[in-house]
């Protein structure tokens, strides 16, 4: 082994060692950002070295030099430019980008690796070599196209209900099948490109048809499967160029995105399989309407609910995806600190799928600077409801329903919610009486203790302030 290849290996290690370390970081709040920096710089370190050893130390390898030239700028304007541009209520739609961009780079690079080696007439390329070279291709095409979908339906461009038809599944079933057969072929008859590309196509198309399904409800789900896939073809790629560092950072992603979609799923106490088949959620919209037909609810001012909270002793907020689109957060943050002030104990109480990412809600309320200590996860706060005074609910629907506990022919039947309805009072913002995702009336709205106050929700907020200060 030359000092080269020596070199490389230990740069490789220490590029792995950094992404180990910045993932679990990336467990705590309080050191997120020191691993998200960290990763960065591991994969800074790597990128610098493979421009090293691929075009400068390499024979004619500046020859070439022009495909950095051109991609790292046009990849560093869209990074800097979606990460400081794009709001945060976006944030999904992003990350449901960044797994297509990464899916797709995985596929074009696993079909410039197979037409480099291979050809009509050429001798079969090895077993392990085209395994690895398929996975990337279809995985990554199929994140790719199934990414652009989650970011329309994400973004309203495409419906957020399930798109179904007859025999939809048959014809997933058929794609599938045939993937499976051209992986065969390619693999052990024939290299030709026809059926390689003919097998991407399809690839493609699957990840249309495996997403088009799946209701706006489930999109976080999609995004974090979506995100495991991406780290899946890029471990593969990382195999098939022999680049260790890939190999390593596309096996976490590929294992922690596993682990939190069936994180996920666990929340909603659903399968992985019901998610992906079972055309379950709506993009909202649907007037929540009970048995008798609409909800009767009570209507509260803001000074009212205001007083409500400014003399209470315990008031826990309930963010959900109401807060995001009407960026509330900083309102809240500054609700929260009048409260403090005055002595009333305020918490966050953070659904697992409140929002449309995972740690969507954690993400907006530390923007706002909400302290770390006060945000605490459903297993933990859900005892406390029963001892607070007030539960303000700021655009959480389906995550606060009581009927996930008593309503077996609920869609949402069995899944863990917020206990909202056990404090002594619940106050819900709401812009109209509009359902959730889940397209269901939410009960809780017509229990005696709860007071519905509509409108916008940072603007509401801005009136609970308000009031809060004059009480």
């Amino acid at each position: 082994m030359t000092t080269l290849e020596i070199l490389t290996f230990l740069v490789y290690l220490v590029g792995s060692v950094t992404f180990i370390l910045g993932l679990k970081f990336l467990a705590s709040p309080t050191s997120a950002r020191r691993g998200n920096r960290l990763a960065a710089t591991g994969m800074a370190i790597v990128v610098l070295w493979v421009f090293i050893t691929e075009f400068v130390l390499r024979e004619n390898g500046l020859s070439t030099v022009w495909i950095l030239a051109v991609g790292i700028p046009i990849g560093a304007v869209a990074g800097v430019v979606g990460a400081r541009r794009v709001p945060m209520t976006a944030m999904p739609q992003m990350v449901a980008i960044f797994n297509g961009a990464g899916g797709g780079a995985a596929a074009l690079v696993a079909a410039a690796e197979f037409l480099h080696f291979a050809g009509d007439g050429r001798e079969l390329l090895s077993v392990p070599f085209m395994v690895a070279t398929l996975l990337g291709a279809v995985i990554g095409s199929v994140s790719f196209t199934g990414s652009i979908i989650a970011f329309g339906k994400l973004q309203g461009i495409v419906s957020g209900r399930p798109v179904t038809y007859p025999g939809d599944k048959v014809v997933t079933g058929i794609l599938l099948v045939g993937i499976l057969g051209l992986g065969v072929a390619l693999t052990v008859f024939t290299n030709d490109v026809t059926p390689f590309l003919v097998f991407v196509a399809l690839a493609l198309v699957l990840g249309v048809a495996a997403v088009m399904p799946i209701g706006g409800a489930d999109m976080p789900v999609v995004v974090s499967l979506l995100n495991s896939y991406t780290g899946i073809a890029v471990a593969a790629t990382g195999f098939v160029l022999g680049n260790y560092a890939l190999l390593v950072a596309g096996t976490l992603v590929g294992a922690s995105g596993g682990i939190l979609t069936q994180l996920m799923c666990r929340a909603m106490n659903r399968s992985l399989f019901n998610v992906l088949f079972g055309a379950f959620g709506t993009a909202g919209g649907t007037v929540a309407a009970g048995a008798d037909g609409e909800q009767t609810v009570r209507e509260i001012s803001a000074d009212d609910a205001a007083v409500l909270m400014a003399y209470g002793k315990k008031v826990i907020i309930v963010p959900g995806y109401g807060m995001a689109v009407a960026q509330a957060q900083g309102p809240v943050r500054e609700l929260m600190d009048l409260l403090v002030a005055r002595g009333v104990d305020v918490e966050f109480a953070i659904h697992p799928v409140a929002g449309r990412m995972p740690g969507h809600m954690n993400v907006l309320l530390a923007e706002a600077n909400v302290p770390y200590e006060r945000l605490k996860e459903m297993d933990e706060i859900n005892d406390d409801f029963a001892n607070a005074d007030v539960a303000l609910v700021i655009g959480a629907n389906d995550v606060t329903n009581p009927a996930a506990r008593t309503d077996q022919s609920s869609p949402i039947y069995g899944m863990p919610i917020l206990n909202v309805d056990h404090a002594h009072n619940v106050v819900v913002l709401k812009r109209s009486m509009a359902a959730g995702f889940a397209g269901i009336a939410n009960p809780l709205y017509s229990d005696p203790k709860t007071a519905m106050l509509f409108g916008d929700a940072k603007k509401t907020v801005q009136a609970l302030v308000s009031g809060v200060k004059n009480a």
